[in-house]
């Protein structure tokens, strides 16, 4: 696959650790991913079935754990949106053949909507630079205007898809 990345780059961004603040006044700690999974598993397990998309993430616990393996190397980079102590979000950046990074992004249901999923792939994304990443791609279904919405608040530019997904990438600085 080959993305066409904007030319201009994005920077700024904030780095984890760090506190925000939602719209609905819950105080939310973004932390780079310490290699334990137990509380993003239970995430998962209580995720719902209509925010599920392109198969994932996976809905039995044994595949659950099985995909974070997969995806929690030490060549990616994952960041964690949490309340209270408890997973409440989670983007990852997953490298590809190509020296680029996919994008993913999954917030609880409860939480969407409070700018939960903006502070984290925006903490992901300084986190990212401060490493030397610098492209960044992601696929979100074409009728998902709250995701799309977001990744082209943050900077995001479409760059192609298939016919039920838009395929969007950044450049950071």
């Amino acid at each position: 696959m080959s993305v066409e990345y904007p030319d201009e780059p994005v920077d700024g961004f904030p780095t984890p650790p760090r506190t925000v603040t939602d719209r609905e006044g819950r105080e939310i700690e973004l932390t780079r991913a310490d290699g334990d999974t137990e509380d993003l598993v239970e995430m998962y397990l209580d995720f719902e079935e209509e925010d599920r998309a392109q198969g994932i993430p996976p809905t039995k616990e044994p595949d659950i754990r099985e995909w974070l393996d997969a995806v929690m190397t030490d060549d990616g980079l994952n960041v964690i949106a949490r309340n209270e102590g408890n997973a409440v979000g989670h983007v990852m950046l997953v490298s590809d053949s190509d020296g680029a990074y996919e994008l993913a992004i999954f917030v609880l249901q409860p939480y969407q909507g409070a700018g939960i999923g903006t502070a984290l792939v925006e903490t992901a994304l300084g986190a990212a630079a401060e490493e030397g990443i610098d492209r960044v791609w992601l696929s979100v279904e074409r009728w998902n205007k709250p995701a799309v919405n977001l990744y082209e608040k943050i900077g995001f530019q479409s760059c192609g898809g298939e016919r039920f997904e838009r395929m969007m990438a950044l450049r950071l600085a």
